[in-house]
């Protein structure tokens, strides 16, 4: 891959001679063509790690990539950014813990800082049947090399200090917990810039503030283009990323998927001092968090089950999610929330990912995924595959939509409250 300019210790020396007025721009901002061979819908996380790969693995950098907002603004800028591959289906596994090792390589591979914090998942155990449940997770996880280890009650209020609740006299007392080594967070803007900044480098373009409002199909029934305010723009293949809105765009050329939008939430509490070094997952109560690099306490809970496009909490999620904190973390109940926001997800009927060409020749799709920020550099590899060669990449052949067809579901349930 060639860049620009790379980013080093001398560049930064080089740079700072001159005030740091010499940087080139990241990232172009080119006149929109007509044509492309590959148009990329939605600038988030598996849009760009899509672009990317095509032009890396495949050699294809006609590529543009288009998004109604601006760059990182959608879902990957609203996630907990919690990185993990403890899921249970043998059809998961596998892609899971190829996307966490993308993820602990990417900083190297963009030059780029992701800042990339191996920090571990605990998952904080309160009733016999979830333990049993782990465990048999924990049997097909390490077939598979993925970490998933049980710890003692004891062990888990040793490693989550600020962990006061959840006694022997409680409702619902602690009975141990999983520990999650491969688990990990990092920086969400990081990753849709430097993913931006490679594109730009192999001769693809971002095009931001450019929604779709159409796709648009050729004579002969397969796709042809989209339409924007800017005009037309032709492509020989059209990747459809834009997770929550999938069907709005599909459905402009008649084709109904199996799927819903749903809103995932979470919010953010003040920085506040040093006080957990994990990813904490407490699937009985019903929400997980972490502590940012800045200090703040990045908090997530249970999707919010009806359909909708909204991109705030609604009250009851919001005071379900707090209630079930403060049981375990009384300690928090002095924390001032600063933010909060909701994600837009496609949910499948079996809770997996979809990732296929669809029945329309030369129109692509990635869909589904629920909790989609872990995925981005598996799911990009996999679909430039796709794009490129025609047929599914080993990881996600598993995840067509013939599935459906067939009702040969991967029923996934992940480990996290989301799932």
């Amino acid at each position: 891959m060639t860049m620009k300019q790379r980013y080093s210790f001398a560049s930064l020396i080089r740079h700072g001679i001159n005030k740091h007025t010499t940087w080139a721009p990241a990232w172009r901002t080119p006149p929109l063509k007509d044509h492309y061979d590959v148009i990329v819908i939605g600038a988030g996380g598996h849009g760009l790690a899509t672009a990317y790969h095509l032009g890396k693995d495949h050699g294809i950098t006609n590529v543009a990539v288009l998004d109604s907002g601006w760059l990182g603004g959608g879902n990957i800028a609203r996630n907990t950014i919690t990185i993990r591959s403890n899921y249970m289906r043998d059809e998961s596994i596998p892609f899971y813990v190829k996307s966490v090792e993308l993820y602990e390589g990417l900083t190297k591979d963009l030059n780029f800082n992701m800042m990339h914090s191996k920090r571990t998942m605990i998952d904080v155990i309160q009733n016999y049947p979830m333990m049993r449940d782990r465990r048999r997770r924990q049997h097909i996880m390490d077939i598979y090399n993925s970490t998933y280890e049980k710890i003692s009650t004891e062990e888990v209020r040793r490693r989550i200090p600020a962990l006061t609740g959840g006694g022997p006299d409680a409702r619902l007392p602690i009975i141990g917990g999983m520990v999650h080594t491969d688990a990990g967070v990092n920086r969400h803007d990081a990753v849709a810039w430097g993913y931006a900044r490679a594109i730009d480098g192999m001769g693809g373009e971002i095009h931001q503030q450019t929604p779709v409002t159409q796709l648009v199909r050729g004579t002969d029934g397969s796709i042809a283009g989209v339409q924007t305010p800017r005009g037309l723009i032709r492509a020989d293949k059209i990747v459809v990323a834009v997770s929550g809105h999938t069907t709005t765009l599909t459905e402009t050329v008649g084709l109904k998927l199996p799927l819903r939008t749903m809103n995932l939430t979470a919010f953010v509490s003040e920085p506040v001092k040093p006080l957990v070094d994990v990813i904490v997952n407490c699937p009985d109560a019903g929400f997980y968090f972490s502590q940012s690099d800045k200090g703040e306490m990045v908090i997530g809970g249970a999707p919010d089950q009806g359909q909708s496009f909204r991109r705030d909490i609604k009250q009851h999620v919001f005071e379900d999610t707090v209630t079930a904190m403060l049981s375990l973390f009384p300690g928090f109940k002095k924390l001032k929330l600063l933010r909060q926001w909701g994600g837009h997800l496609d949910i499948a009927h079996d809770a997996s990912p979809i990732q296929d060409e669809t029945s329309i020749p030369g129109l692509f799709v990635t869909a589904g995924w629920w909790g989609g920020y872990k995925a981005i550099p598996a799911g990009g590899l996999t679909l430039a595959h796709l794009v490129a060669t025609g047929q599914p990449h080993p990881l996600m052949s598993p995840f067509t939509i013939n599935r459906f067809r067939h009702l040969d579901y991967v029923m996934e349930t992940g480990t996290t409250t989301a799932r």
